[in-house]
């Protein structure tokens, strides 16, 4: 259609009373004026149809070209791959841009992240867990004032705690493990970094295996970190030791759940008996039950201190529940819903319960 405009254009142009060249006056003429006359005007008249010929060729390669730039230029958007900052990223997998390596090869996801552990890393993971040792020891100092001295009780008390705190901390791995997993990406404030690390860890999940403690676990001390105890501490005060020991032992363990999570990507024979030993008596998350987790659409077995919650969680429909609850109140789709239509369409009818 361009070209055939600009065709009408020239030919209109060219016919114009004013191109004196190509449409001459007719004034009285000779015989041989008029034979010379008819002469030039039948070679205007090639003359103009071969200007309009070039011309349409000319208009139709720059058309070409133009809808070759487009092409290419959608093409190369096309091409252009997505990374953990981008919306809709899924662990890795479809749509996100990433794909999964083949083999045992390590795959970092987050932009400027590193398997090489920093003295940066060393020092946040060294005072995080110093504070979090100073606020326990002073919590169980309280604790054995407050019982006038008596060991036996201080003892049982703390041990107490720290058992509930180790349980709750099971079940508070695996909340935050489902809403890492689930919501958010590379751009969300303060926690884009650990999301994107959580979900792109289903990409190629023994990327953790390479890792050192430090470079493991130190992203973990942002929300487990000292500022968090130490407001706990402050709003709890010197009376409540309790409160403030549970949830020092509470963080410590969140962070340490990371590393719990390494060791059970990792063979028996490449960490120590006493890790195997944990694993066995169920005080470490085991290499069988997390692995349940990372079957798509990765809906369950979350937890992963010990994994004690995981089964009373799925069965209840725990996750599920709280997916609708968060659907009804924003229109947010969990991701496990985006790989699993048929577990988005149960979930819908109330169907919670995870096959076991």
């Amino acid at each position: 259609m361009k070209y055939f405009f600009t065709s009408t254009v020239i030919a209109a142009v060219l016919s114009s009373k004013s191109c004196a060249a190509f449409t001459p006056t007719k004034p009285m003429v000779s015989p041989i004026q008029g034979t010379y006359a008819a002469k030039m005007s039948k070679q205007g008249l090639q003359l103009r149809s071969t200007v309009i010929k070039e011309a349409d060729v000319t208009t139709e390669k720059q058309t070409t070209e133009e809808e070759s730039s487009i092409n290419y230029s959608f093409q190369e958007s096309e091409n252009i791959k997505k990374s953990y900052l981008d919306d809709g990223f899924i662990f890795g997998l479809d749509g996100s841009g990433l794909e999964r390596p083949k083999g045992k090869v390590a795959s970092v996801v987050v932009e400027g992240d590193s398997l090489e552990t920093t003295p940066q890393q060393v020092g946040i993971v060294s005072a995080t867990f110093a504070g979090h040792a100073f606020f326990s020891a002073s919590s169980i100092l309280n604790l054995l004032s407050q019982h006038d001295g008596d060991i036996g009780a201080t003892a049982l008390t703390s041990l107490s705690v720290i058992i509930a705190s180790w349980i709750l901390a099971d079940f508070g791995s695996g909340v935050f493990h489902w809403s890492v997993d689930n919501y958010g990406n590379g751009k969300t404030p303060i926690m884009g970094n650990i999301i994107a690390a959580f979900q792109g860890h289903h990409s190629a999940p023994w990327t953790i295996t390479y890792r050192g403690f430090c470079n493991n676990v130190w992203k973990l001390c942002i929300p487990f970190g000292i500022p968090t105890i130490a407001a706990i501490n402050v709003i709890a005060g010197p009376e409540n030791p309790m409160i403030t020991l549970f949830f020092a032992v509470f963080c410590a363990i969140e962070i340490m759940s990371q590393e719990l999570h390494k060791w059970s990507h990792m063979t028996k024979s490449e960490t120590p008996f006493w890790v195997n030993t944990l694993q066995d008596l169920g005080i470490s998350i085991g290499r069988v039950p997390h692995a349940k987790h990372h079957i798509a659409p990765y809906d369950g077995n979350y937890c992963i201190v010990s994994g004690l919650c995981n089964e009373a969680l799925d069965k209840s429909g725990f996750f599920r529940w709280m997916e609708h609850r968060i659907y009804d109140w924003n229109g947010v789709e969990s991701n496990a819903w985006k790989l699993d239509p048929e577990l988005r369409a149960r979930t819908l009818r109330g169907d919670y319960s995870l096959p076991l």
